[in-house]
């Protein structure tokens, strides 16, 4: 499992393990956090085509789906 902090989100590198439409390299472009600090958006970001994703942060914790940084 990969340790995440939710507050170091913004602008991490990550790895799709299996390609999403040929891509692999992504970058968190947003994540916003709600009055109690939890978060509750975050939009990831393909970094050849520039396409964005709102995904739920904690599918990145997965490593069977993602890895931390561009591999």
């Amino acid at each position: 499992m990969n340790q995440i902090n939710p507050k170091k989100l913004l602008n991490s590198k990550w790895t799709a393990v299996k390609s999403i439409n040929k891509e692999k390299h992504f970058l968190i472009t947003k994540v916003t956090f709600d009055e109690e600090g939890v978060v509750i958006l975050c939009v990831i970001e393909a970094i050849i085509s520039n396409r964005q994703i709102e995904i739920d942060w904690r599918d990145l914790k997965n490593i069977d789906l993602w890895k931390q940084g561009w591999k």
